[in-house]
């Protein structure tokens, strides 16, 4: 098979024995994205309008704290990102706030429900938009899920393109139940149905076969609590309850 730039990390990927390629994909795809924007995202001024527009979710805000890296360029980004949101918030107020103070001024009962022409109730409903749409906002959520877009794509045009590339695909054990869905629904939006069935029938027997064999070892793992396992070998159940956390929700960060 041909290497290219771009195919590089999905064959490496799916060379290495884990329950889902695409899983390690993500994990590197994150973790590069946690260290661009400690790193150079801080002097590129597309980046920080990015970042001062949309934040990062708590999780990877906790990710990147948890780095333990210099935390200058995170005060950084997080300064002037609050410094933005600060800004419209404050805006978003001072426009309801002389009719807002009005209403309150007239001591409506606290039974009455607010009238849905209120100022307050504006300002309410503006203020809750303005909050969720911050709070699904993450720009290194947004880059992973660039970057995992770019990686499906290359998954299936070496699956269909690549006889070795398909032989450590059959070769794999299937895929987390997440990225099941994402490999499914780029099929969906990029191939025709004969390629759809082609993929569907190489990749369907495979994925019920690790999930099956995933969940058997749940089972197994059970039942060495029982006191008439003693002494059995536990076999592959060890580690069972982290693969299968794995294997239905996609990366996770479980203490092992």
């Amino acid at each position: 098979m041909k290497e290219r730039i771009y195919t590089i990390p999905v064959t490496e990927a799916f060379g290495q024995d884990c329950e889902c390629p695409l899983c390690v994909l993500e994990k590197k795809m994150e973790n590069d994205a946690l260290e661009y924007h400690l790193g150079p995202a801080m002097m590129e001024p597309d980046s920080r309008v990015e970042t001062n527009r949309t934040g990062f979710c708590a999780r990877h805000f906790t990710k990147m704290y948890n780095m333990q890296q210099n935390r200058l360029p995170l005060g950084l980004v997080i300064d002037t990102h609050m410094q933005e949101q600060n800004k419209i918030i404050e805006i978003l107020y001072h426009k309801h706030e002389n009719a807002i103070k009005s209403e309150a001024a007239k001591g409506f009962p606290d039974f009455s429900l607010g009238s849905k022409n209120s100022a307050s109730l504006r300002f309410i409903d503006e203020m809750l938009q303005k909050l969720g749409t911050l709070s699904g906002t993450c720009a290194v959520c947004d880059r992973v899920q660039m970057s995992m877009d770019k990686m499906l794509d290359v998954t299936l045009y070496l699956f269909f393109k690549e006889p070795d590339f398909r032989k450590s695909f059959e070769a794999s054990k299937g895929f987390c139940l997440k990225h099941l869905e994402a490999l499914l629904r780029m099929l969906k939006a990029q191939y025709g149905k004969g390629r759809q069935a082609e993929f569907i029938r190489v990749l369907m027997p495979l994925q019920i076969e690790h999930m099956k064999r995933v969940q058997d070892d749940v089972n197994y793992f059970t039942k060495m609590f029982d006191y008439r396992s003693q002494g059995l070998d536990w076999k592959n159940s060890r580690d069972a309850i982290p693969r299968s956390i794995e294997k239905i929700c996609g990366p996770c960060d479980l203490q092992r």
